[in-house]
């Protein structure tokens, strides 16, 4: 899901993590790995938000990429994993 500014200042003050400007270097990339989506960085690693049918207005935070234990660390992307934080979006969109 891609965001706009709005929604990603609500995502940020749900969850801990920092979301990866639109002139980073590496967002081409990510976008070809994952399609066009707001990314956002946080300790469990790269995150996407995508909008939960059953529930209008939330969106569930979709890990595709982890933290290795290599120093510096990497980030390794693995298929979609769902997790269990649910975004509330209100009635901005």
């Amino acid at each position: 899901m891609k965001m706009d500014s709005a929604l990603v200042e609500q995502t940020l003050s749900q969850i801990q993590a920092q979301a990866i400007p639109e002139d980073h270097p590496a967002l081409a990339k990510l976008k070809d790995l994952f399609g066009d989506h707001t990314f956002f960085l946080d300790p469990s690693g790269l995150n996407i938000i995508e909008p939960m049918e059953e529930r209008p207005q939330t969106g569930m935070v979709v890990n595709v990429a982890s933290w290795d234990d290599d120093d510096p660390p990497h980030l390794l992307a693995h298929a979609p994993e769902s997790t269990n934080v649910v975004i509330e979006f209100g009635q901005t969109h």
